[in-house]
C-alpha cells in the first residue's frame, strides 16, 4: 500500500528521524566521553554511570507510560506511581551524586548538560519511535479493510442474488 494514498497516515521525514537518532547518538557519546574521562575516585564515576543509565531506562518507561494513557488512563495508579516515582527517583539521585562529586565546576556543567541533552533526546526518539509505530499500525489496518472491502461487497451480492 502506498502511504501518499493515505493522507490520514502521518510519518515523519527521513531527515526529522536522522536528526533524532544523531542527536541521541550524540548525547550518549558526550555522557560516555565525559563519564570516562571524569576525573575522581573510580567509585564515583561507576556511580554516575548507573544513574546515567538509571536515568536513561526510566526516561523511555515515562515516555510510554505517558503515551500509553494519553486518551484514557489504561494502567494502575500503583504503576503509574512506579513510573513517576522512579523517574524522579533516578533524576534526583543522579542530580545529588553530580552535585556531591569533589570535581571542578566546568567538569559538574559539562556533566549537567550532556546529562540534560541525553534526556531530552530519549524522549524525541521515543516519541518519533511510537509515532512510526502508530502508523505502520494504522497503515495495516486501512490495507486490512481495503483487502476486506472487495470481499464484503463479493459476499453482499451473492446473498442479494440468492434472495
Amino acid at each position: 500500500m502506498n502511504p501518499a494514498n493515505h493522507p490520514l497516515i502521518r510519518r515523519d521525514t527521513r531527515a526529522w528521524r536522522t536528526q533524532v537518532w544523531l542527536s541521541f547518538g550524540i548525547a550518549v557519546s558526550l555522557c560516555a566521553i565525559g563519564l570516562s574521562w571524569l576525573p575522581g575516585d573510580d567509585i564515583d564515576r561507576a556511580f554516575m554511570v548507573m544513574g546515567y543509565v538509571f536515568c536513561l531506562s526510566t526516561a523511555f518507561a515515562l515516555a510510554k507510560f505517558i503515551r500509553d494513557n494519553q486518551a484514557r488512563p489504561v494502567d494502575t495508579p500503583m504503576w503509574r506511581l512506579v513510573v513517576w516515582g522512579g523517574f524522579a527517583f533516578a533524576m534526583a539521585l543522579t542530580g545529588w551524586g553530580l552535585w556531591r562529586m569533589g570535581i571542578q565546576p566546568v567538569w559538574k556543567a559539562y556533566l549537567l548538560v550532556c546529562w540534560l541533552f541525553l534526556i531530552s533526546s530519549v524522549f524525541t526518539l521515543a516519541k518519533t519511535l511510537r509515532d512510526a509505530h502508530d502508523a505502520d499500525l494504522l497503515e495495516a489496518r486501512m490495507a486490512g479493510r481495503m483487502d476486506a472491502a472487495p470481499a464484503t461487497a463479493h459476499r453482499r451480492d451473492e446473498l442479494q442474488a440468492a434472495a
